[in-house]
């Protein structure tokens, strides 16, 4: 039997509704009882889960023999250094080195044996031990690094306990000295590039960043001044450089709304002005670049780029030529040269008339829009870079990232000349006989003969079945009636990524999907050359074509279409299968492909792996975002609960071997679902999750809460925001007694959460945990007493962890 927790009612009422809360008392973390009771769960987890060992283990050696644990990173130029990482074998953490540049036009990675021991090169140097520095440590976070430009001052920051307050320090990189200042129980900070001061975040008593302090460097910390307070508790700021690293940078956002700030380096003593003064509900961001030798007399264009969503809900991109007059700018000055589509959005309307009311899904067209952006289907504009050779465009349509690039040479010709920017997609490469390339007439590897039935068997499932809620092939192009692509073969997640220097004359980008492994290119926008740099290595006979995947597209209760990925091993033919289910839908983050050797473990095992990505996320644009939040926020819970049921009334899947799993607020979608459709799923796993929100967001004094307004709406002031959240919440909707008729069909369910998380409060899981136990619903946790959101710290801890929860997955699922 589980531990029971005391009763002892206490009331909340808002709104004219009163709720008995019965386990308020848990709110206390830190009292005897609290910690009785965390103690007593943890051993009845262990107990319950004994027999798992033999299967967690098998789990664990597994992952670690996939891994290539011995390993370094590809160093990466900054200033007079190329830094990179080094792990080792049987070391919880990473090793950050530096070789310095062989000369100015030095842009070639040095060529580096990973075996070699850290410091062993000539001219290495260690610049950070995170094994040597986390010892005497249960849980240790490093919080951010900053260097001076000459590479001799290093600023980090770090947490032991996990509640994201850091201290921060100065360490001379040529001694190994520090120097006495230390920047205790702060949220982040930057350093001048010459290391003369440092500029930092401090938190209010809601662990809200809410004020910058400057610190000049070898003074006492007492006599540090704030130079910006943001009042507007729904606010959170940070300070950093800006790229150019020219301007000292106060972002400082709402989730509707934002506002940039900005001091010269030069005059770090001077006030911080705003780039272009906050309006509300409107986001925006700015960087600085330069057409080089564009300008009469081949004299450089300074450009301000600025991104916002004033005019587009889905954003646009304006460049603006500095030299037509000084600051203060305002938004929509200068040229767009890129936006997103307005269909589905709230605010459509302003852009397009009948724009909010079209399908998120209608193809996009703006003749203002580079040719590649053009009928594209969910569009978002998600940002730019410009560089001294290069400019890459991020954006994403049809559920997916994608990447335009271009040489500057053009980008600058295209904008003197007032015409749509000639980008091109980058599209990462096909492996050798990759099976994913349509129509490649690529046999299926060795051993694998069966895999063209389970290819042949996922088209017929949704084409012959006709299950409820799935889409309907209008034919071999692959493409729904709407024109939203019905199949999708190849799914990745593609960034340019691991460019910090504005000087490097080719892009490095990086892709990985559900059956790729990560990899690092280097490219070359002018001749067209893509040169691998490192493909994440994956040890044993691993062969990504052992495995396929798909995204389909299932339509939800209301009529919208939902995105939904599944990978499986090839050769497994797709019938009741037991499977593996995600999803995420809050905050416009987007749950997109990406690759774990932890689940190659179960897709070797049979299991089906699904993602459908939920409304409340941003895999659609901001449509898809706001359809899933606010008084909104049911959708993300239905979509889940109609993806799983299409995949398992078309017969891919089985109920009774469906386990779901997500963290933070996706442990709120798996509560809600729970509830929502019991019937649905075998197991649960819920991590960190958000169960009780309504409480939580209705006390102001709480960490978040008043940022989170903007999420979830304001149930404290808002009597339709209350009733709408107490209709979902999943603690106040749970079962509360073995009477209700759901106990008998409610999933098993696995709670992971941690003592020192500030994000959402251990009271929350344990409340739940409470009220699920006393109806007699099956429920068992592990509970971090040395960590926070993130969960523990180390490699190795973490693969134990990561093997443990698949291990109770899979025994859910009844796969051995």
């Amino acid at each position: 039997m589980p531990p029971i927790a005391r009763r002892k009612p206490a009331a909340r009422a808002h709104h004219g509704d009163t709720f008995l809360d019965p386990y308020a008392w848990m709110k206390d973390k830190d009292s005897a009882e609290v910690r009785d009771y965390v103690a007593a769960q943890n051993a009845y987890g262990v107990r319950r889960t004994a027999a798992l060992g033999p299967l967690r283990d098998t789990l664990f050696n597994e992952l670690t023999s996939r891994i290539q644990q011995t390993d370094m990173s590809v160093p990466t130029r900054m200033d007079g250094y190329w830094y990179f990482t080094r792990t080792r074998e049987g070391s919880q953490y990473a090793v950050q080195c530096r070789l310095p540049i062989r000369g100015e036009d030095d842009w070639t990675p040095p060529e580096i044996d990973p075996l070699s021991e850290p410091g062993s090169m000539p001219g290495e140097q260690v610049v950070f031990d995170t094994n040597r520095e986390a010892e005497g440590h249960d849980f240790f976070q490093v919080g951010g690094m900053d260097l001076s430009r000459d590479g001799r001052w290093m600023l980090y920051g770090v947490d032991t306990r996990g509640d994201e307050r850091y201290d921060f320090r100065i360490r001379d990189l040529q001694s190994g000295a520090e120097l006495p200042e230390v920047l205790e129980g702060i949220a982040g900070a930057c350093i001048t590039p010459d290391a003369q001061w440092v500029f930092y975040t401090v938190l209010d008593d809601a662990w809200r960043p809410c004020a910058v302090r400057r610190h000049r460097v070898g003074t006492p910390v007492s006599d540090d001044v704030e130079v910006f307070r943001e009042h507007d508790e729904r606010f959170w700021l940070g300070v950093g450089l800006s790229f150019d690293e020219r301007n000292i940078v106060i972002g400082t956002g709402s989730k509707t709304t934002t506002e940039v700030l900005m001091l010269p380096a030069e005059t770090p003593e001077g006030e911080f002005r705003a780039f272009i003064p906050r309006e509300p509900d409107i986001e925006y961001d700015v960087s600085f670049a330069r057409f080089e030798d564009a300008g009469e007399d081949g004299a450089d264009i300074p450009l301000a780029v600025v991104y916002h969503n004033a005019f587009n809900p889905n954003f646009e991109i304006d460049v603006i030529d500095m030299r037509l007059h000084e600051p203060p700018y305002r938004l929509g000055e200068g040229v767009c040269i890129a936006q997103g589509s307005p269909y589905g959005c709230e605010q459509g309307d302003r852009v397009e008339p009948g724009a909010s009311a079209k399908p998120i899904g209608t193809a996009y067209r703006n003749p203002a829009n580079p040719a590649i952006l053009q009928g594209a289907r969910g569009l978002g504009i998600e940002g730019i870079a410009l560089h001294r050779h290069y400019v890459a465009l991020s954006y994403r349509a049809d559920g997916m990232t994608h990447l335009g690039v271009m040489t500057k040479r053009d980008a600058a010709e295209d904008f003197l000349a007032g015409r749509p920017w000639r980008f091109r997609e980058l599209l990462p490469p096909a492996l050798e006989g990759d099976w994913d390339v349509p129509d490649s007439g690529v046999a299926a590897p060795a051993g694998n003969s069966g895999s063209l039935d389970s290819d042949t068997c996922f088209t017929e499932c949704f084409t012959q079945h006709g299950p409820s809620g799935a889409s309907d092939t209008s034919g071999p192009s692959g493409s729904s009636a709407d024109g939203l692509p019905d199949v999708t073969r190849r799914l990745y997640t593609i960034a340019a990524g691991g460019n910090p220097t504005y000087e490097a004359p080719r892009m490095r980008y990086t892709f990985s999907g559900y059956t790729r492994p990560g990899e690092l290119h280097e490219f070359d926008p002018a001749t067209g050359e893509d040169l691998l740099l490192k493909r994440a290595r994956v040890l044993g006979d691993f062969d990504p074509r052992n495995y396929l995947e798909r995204r389909m597209w299932i339509t939800a209760r209301d009529g919208e279409r939902i995105p939904v990925s599944l990978v499986w091993r090839r050769g497994v033919v797709l019938d009741h299968l037991p499977m593996f289910v995600t999803g995420y839908g809050a905050y416009e983050i987007s749950s997109d492909p990406g690759f774990s050797v932890a689940r190659l473990s179960m897709l070797d095992r049979g299991v089906l792996y699904a993602v459908p990505h939920i409304r409340g996320g941003g895999e659609m644009g901001r449509a898809w975002y706001e359809q899933g939040r606010r008084l909104a926020k049911r959708h993300s819970f239905e979509d889940f609960v109609d993806a799983v049921a299409a995949l398992q009334d078309a017969g891919l899947a089985d109920p009774e071997r469906t386990v779901a799993v997500g963290g933070s607020a996706g442990g709120l979608l798996m509560g809600a679902v729970a509830n929502l459709a019991p019937e649905r799923f075998a197991g649960i796993e819920a991590d960190v999750p958000f169960v009780d929100a309504l409480t939580s967001i209705l006390d102001p004094s709480l960490p978040l809460t008043v940022t989170e307004w903007d999420e979830w709406g304001d149930p404290l002031h808002d009597p339709e925001v209350y009733r709408y959240m107490k209709s979902y919440t999943p603690y106040e909707n749970a079962p509360e007694s073995p009477d209700d008729p759901r106990v008998s069909r409610f999933p098993k369910i696995l709670i992971t959460t941690s003592m020192n998380d500030t994000r959402v409060l251990v009271v929350e899981p344990l409340k739940w945990m409470a009220r699920l136990q006393a109806a007699g619903v099956d429920v068992i946790a592990k509970i971090e007493v040395e960590a926070g959101h993130g969960g523990t710290t180390g490699r190795y801890k973490q693969w134990k962890e990561v093997s443990f929860e698949n291990a109770w997955c899979l025994r859910t699922m009844g796969v051995a």
